[in-house]
């Protein structure tokens, strides 16, 4: 198939061939056709896989055929991070090359004014994370009264407990006419049964199994003792002489502490997680993806919209406590269809942690001792003070918004100075 054959313009067919496009992604040839017949959607596709450009393309179809309205907010795209607001805002933007469609971006740790004075006469195409746009919707800089096209991209996280009281307010501001759209590389019964709330006879468009990796990412479990995992870490780096290494913790604290460390082996190293201003965090990720810094040390907040195509090296210093992240962070690499090693670093106290992530991955994964890293069998689990459960209750509160995640507030409240 082609995207001649999708009903696209000749001018969106003219942007994708001056882009290098040349046939649609599974994702994008199965959900274009039924997103321009102005069907709900509801689409889970790997990570990498043109996402993006599965909603973006049509829903700039859509509104070019039509004149803009003055004050209002035609399509409306809610992502869980700032990174991720900024990749899908720029792919419109470069989508859109050639429409007199304008694209406005809003998110938290900048400032209110620009972004106030950027929407006051609204504009066709916003991407948002939830919190700014409530921002900006009880300063009364714009309404959503004309919205056509509402887009939950990373919908497993936006429907999550830690954002829902913040959609609720949203969902109330939109016209029950909208087309509306989840799009996701993790999808649960939990978000199946909320999905029935917000959409109207969706189309289920799954490209692969459920829940899955690409066949791209080779992937490896080291067993290894936890006061050994910072010395593995930097060691695989300068002997393989690995550059652009992905690194993954699951606190903050964690994050700054590795990155000195490993500044400390002689690996160049930043971190970057939800207590960095904005400016630091997209100061760390340029140096990074220019080859400035060798190591980039992130929390959760980077399993989601950091989208750097030639980035071979993904490290799971910590398994996740959520076990659906575990498929996020190793789907920074493997993009595209490029090939890509996901190494994940195992102690003794995280092996239940793994049997979950094989678990709704449906498959065992290849574990095995890093020579000169050895485990020791004689170390037992340590007696942790709370239960599994409990561990994993608190894990989906915080990995957002607590002390382990991200960008959004716990749900308890709009506390100010809060994080957007």
């Amino acid at each position: 198939m082609s995207f001649t054959q999708l009903g696209l313009s000749q001018n969106i067919l003219t942007t994708i061939s001056e882009l290098g496009y040349e046939t649609p992604t599974p994702v994008q040839a199965q959900a274009i056709p039924v997103i321009l017949a102005k069907r709900d959607v509801m689409a889970g596709a790997q990570t990498g896989t043109g996402k993006t450009g599965a909603f973006a393309l049509p829903i700039i179809e859509m509104l070019a055929r039509e004149p803009s309205a003055k004050n209002s907010i035609r399509a409306l795209v809610l992502t869980p991070t700032r990174e991720l607001a900024q990749q899908v805002s720029k792919s419109f933007a470069t989508y859109a090359n050639g429409t007199d469609l304008s694209v406005e971006l809003a998110y938290g740790g900048v400032s209110l004014n620009p972004q106030i004075a950027a929407l006051k006469d609204g504009c066709d195409i916003l991407v948002a994370t939830p919190g700014r746009l409530l921002d900006l919707l009880f300063k009364g800089v714009f309404d959503l009264d004309a919205l056509e096209h509402l887009v939950f991209d990373e919908a497993d996280r936006m429907l999550d407990m830690g954002f829902m009281i913040d959609i609720k307010r949203i969902l109330k501001r939109v016209p029950d006419t909208r087309q509306t759209m989840l799009f996701s590389a993790t999808f649960d019964e939990a978000i199946f049964e909320l999905s029935k709330t917000l959409l109207n006879e969706p189309e289920l468009i799954e490209v692969a199994q459920r829940n899955t990796t690409a066949s791209e990412i080779e992937q490896i479990i080291y067993n290894v003792d936890g006061d050994k995992k910072r010395e593995l870490t930097s060691f695989m780096i300068g002997s393989k002489n690995w550059q652009q290494v992905l690194i993954f913790v699951r606190t903050r604290q964690g994050a700054e502490d590795l990155a000195k460390e490993m500044c400390k082996d002689g690996v160049k190293a930043q971190s970057i997680h939800g207590d960095k201003s904005q400016g630091a965090r997209e100061r760390a990720l340029e140096e990074f993806k220019s080859g400035k810094t060798r190591a980039l040390v992130a929390t959760d907040v980077a399993a989601r919209g950091l989208d750097i195509e030639q980035l071979n090296y993904v490290i799971n210093y910590e398994l996740p406590y959520i076990a659906e992240d575990y498929i996020h962070r190793i789907g920074r690499t493997g993009r595209a269809g490029n090939s890509g090693l996901a190494v994940s670093l195992m102690s003794l106290d995280e092996e239940w942690l793994l049997e979950e992530i094989e678990a709704i991955l449906d498959t065992k994964l290849p574990q095995a001792w890093y020579p000169g890293y050895e485990p020791d069998l004689n170390k037992k689990p340590s007696n942790n003070k709370n239960s599994k459960s409990n561990q994993k209750r608190r894990a989906k509160d915080r990995a957002f918004g607590g002390k382990s995640g991200g960008d959004n507030r716990r749900n308890s409240g709009r506390g100010r100075g809060a994080k957007r």
